[in-house]
């Protein structure tokens, strides 16, 4: 696989995953300090590594939302939250994310996630009301 079809499976992928409305903000935000950061993203993270066989996208979002309540990233924490569900992902396997993180990354990171979690499908069951 090049380069370019590495940038294109991997854009094909984080749309899939974070949905067309997060993907176009991202290119239309590009810019001269962001634009190599981003085609690196796309080609690697999205088209490396979530396009690989070894794992079903409901079990990255899984690791990922773990992975990041880990490392105190909360922006890209709730940007997963949110694309989980685009995974098959339920709020009650995320609790259970939450609920593990919470002996493994600490009480006071998961209780921020939890925060987090809160706000974000308050404001989705809000939308959809």
């Amino acid at each position: 696989m090049n380069e370019d079809e590495r940038y294109e499976g991997g854009l094909k992928v984080r749309r899939a995953v974070l949905g067309d409305a997060h993907v176009d903000r991202s290119i239309a935000n590009r810019n001269a300090l962001t634009e190599e950061f981003q085609a690196l993203i796309t080609r690697y993270a999205w088209g490396e590594i979530w396009t690989r066989e070894g794992l079903p996208r409901h079990t990255r979002s899984l690791l990922t939302i773990a992975m990041m309540i880990a490392l105190n990233r909360s922006e890209e924490l709730a940007l997963h939250l949110r694309a989980a569900k685009n995974n098959g992902v339920t709020r009650d396997q995320i609790k259970e994310v939450l609920m593990q993180a919470a002996i493994y990354c600490g009480v006071p990171a998961a209780n921020s996630a939890f925060h987090l979690a809160d706000k974000i499908f308050r404001e989705e069951d809000g939308a959809q009301g």
